[in-house]
């Protein structure tokens, strides 16, 4: 079976730090793919924080995740910290890729590497909009 190859970026805009709590591991003893995705999840919305947005609101537009691919690298298990880089790019007129790159603090070991792509969505008319200039200034 082909592997995912995902072109990492060589720099991170945005850095936050997640603990693995007992409830995140599952019965193999380490953190299940479902929960890596509710990491990721909480990466992204952090980093929009940073920015000032959330996903419902980016200069009058939320966001959707259009895809998700996800590359595992290593193991992580309770009480391990770690840290994850994010960085946009591949922008289009309808939105970006969010990159993400998961380490272990204690170590450095890499856990994954992984991307979203988002969307920008007009809720009010229910449909794809254009991404707002704002938000493509910000995050380059």
């Amino acid at each position: 079976m082909a592997r995912i190859d995902i072109p990492m970026p060589q720099t991170y805009a945005f850095t936050t730090e997640l603990d693995i709590r007992i409830q995140d591991i599952n019965v193999a003893n380490h953190v299940g793919h479902d929960t890596f995705i509710s990491l990721l999840h909480e990466a992204r919305v952090r980093f929009l924080h940073h920015l000032g947005y959330t996903e419902a609101d980016i200069e009058g537009c939320a966001i959707l995740v259009s895809d998700l691919a996800v590359v595992y690298k290593a193991q992580a298990r309770h009480r391990d910290r770690l840290r994850c880089e994010i960085a946009a790019a591949e922008f289009n007129k309808y939105g970006c890729d969010i990159f993400y790159r998961m380490t272990r603090a204690q170590d450095d070991t890499l856990i994954l590497e992984a991307k979203t792509g988002i969307v920008f969505f007009n809720y009010h008319e229910n449909k794809v909009t254009r991404m707002p200039r704002e938000f493509a200034k910000a995050v380059s």
